[in-house]
């Protein structure tokens, strides 16, 4: 709000009607619709036309059917040509995902990472899913123990252009004597601890005592955070495979195509949220049906936003929920550098996914259909160099490729508006806005669209 030059609070007119007519009043050329039918909707101003253009974005996962809504924002992976005729309103495209998300700035720390192991540890060096530490300064660490590097190459999405570049990845490794004074702190539920004399915190909820801003996401942390595998009952050595959506997102066929990857892949588990606490029964009861033993379905509670995001370090790979896909919870995974597994169908919300994965530059990770959802999975469960490229160019791309860049995508989105203003302008009815790269795309006849 402070960087408006403008800001009306419309929750202080309650009447639909007299909203309407402000917004008339004040002369706004493009009203954006973020509820759609969600809480706090307010469809009835938009009903009243009180803006030349109106645009649904973001905030409904889908079309609002209503005449009175002129496009949707959205991009060509998402909603494709070819599914226009489920929209009401016309496709007005972004050039990359039409999803965003400002981890960059709200959980910067999350931008560097040390892995920590014990030196006597048999597991490989780039298994870097164990304990995690995370801060804006890990200096006073590295000071302290000189790290090795662990190096990985990978074609890796750098720029608007997702120009694929040869890069190294270096992801630095502490090896101390003992990680037993960690155990014991985490173990104890101690609020912080040492690590060669670097004071760091336990990561599991207690930045809820002593830095609550920081736990719901409103500033980054100060301190050298601890994430590990113990705090959340994960099996060290096992393969962690996740989702952290809400349960109503996991349909039978999901969870039974679930079932056969954890059978497919030795010594896995899946890690789930009790959210809601009622649905895990549910969960482990048609797992157990399925063949599938309950210890190897962990589940956590609901965590305060910061934690929820930096714990999905600890998952090898995330699988994506198609029916409804992770929207804001896939930007979450894909920050920590997990990769995701997604499928896409027809509507808008099970879409969001893939379109996030093209962005990010790793499409190899969207699956045309089951069969080949399951053996992508089974490919990075099984194959441990294939898993530490793919894992090593996701936690790169974060930084380079487009999906996490909000200056980009303002620069994008303002266009956009320009582009739907200008066709108004020029008495002309709304029309499908392709963006540059799609228009390209099309003429050399290259899709995209799965």
């Amino acid at each position: 709000m402070n960087e408006s030059e403008h800001f009306v609070d419309l929750s202080q007119i309650p009447c639909n009607g007299k909203a309407a007519d402000r917004i008339h009043d004040d002369g706004i050329h493009i009203l954006i619709n973020m509820n759609g039918y969600t809480k706090g909707a307010r469809n009835e101003i938009f009903a009243l036309r009180p803006a030349p253009i109106q645009v649904m974005w973001l905030g409904y996962p889908g079309t609002s059917g209503a005449p009175f809504m002129d496009y949707i924002i959205t991009d060509a992976v998402t909603s494709p040509l070819s599914l226009a005729h489920a929209y009401s309103e016309k496709l007005a495209y972004m050039p990359h995902t039409f999803f965003i998300g400002d981890h960059a700035q709200m959980l910067k720390h999350l931008t560097e990472r040390v892995i920590l192991k014990e030196k006597n540890d048999t597991l490989p060096l780039e298994k870097d899913t164990v304990t995690v530490m995370n801060s804006v300064n890990l200096e006073p660490l590295l000071s302290k123990v000189e790290p090795k590097t662990f190096v990985r190459e990978a074609e890796v999405a750098h720029g608007p252009d997702r120009e694929m570049k040869k890069t190294d990845v270096v992801l630095p490794v502490i090896e101390i004597p003992t990680t037993e004074p960690l155990k014991q702190m985490i173990g104890s539920g101690m609020i912080a601890g040492n690590v060669e004399g670097v004071p760091v915190q336990n990561g599991l909820t207690t930045l809820n005592q002593t830095h609550v801003k920081a736990a719901t996401g409103e500033e980054v942390p100060r301190t050298i955070l601890v994430t590990s595998r113990q705090q959340y009952g994960l099996p060290e050595d096992a393969f962690v495979l996740c989702n952290f959506n809400q349960l109503y997102k996991i349909d039978p066929p999901t969870l039974s195509m679930w079932c056969d990857i954890l059978k497919a892949i030795p010594n896995s588990v899946l890690w789930l949220l009790r959210f809601p606490f009622h649905g895990e029964p549910n969960v482990i009861r048609f797992c157990t049906e399925k063949g599938i033993d309950a210890r190897r379905i962990v589940f956590s509670n609901v965590a305060a936003k910061e934690e929820h995001v930096r714990r999905g370090q600890l998952a090898d790979v995330c699988l994506d929920t198609p029916l409804c896909n992770g929207h804001t919870t896939g930007m979450d995974i894909l920050w920590t550098g997990t990769p995701m597994i997604t499928m896409p169908l027809e509507t808008l919300a099970s879409r969001v996914a893939s379109s996030q994965l093209y962005a990010l530059g790793v499409p190899e990770l969207v699956a045309k259909d089951r069969d080949e959802y399951v053996k992508i999975a089974v490919r990075l469960g099984t194959d441990r160099e294939y898993l530490s490229t793919i894992r090593a160019k996701v936690w790169k791309a974060r930084t380079t490729s487009t999906l996490f860049n909000v200056k980009q995508y303002c620069t994008d989105i303002e266009n956009l508006f320009h582009r739907m203003w200008k066709r108004y302008a020029d008495g002309l009815p709304p029309d499908h806005l392709l963006s540059e790269r799609d228009v390209t795309d099309n003429c050399a006849g290259i899709s995209r669209h799965t």
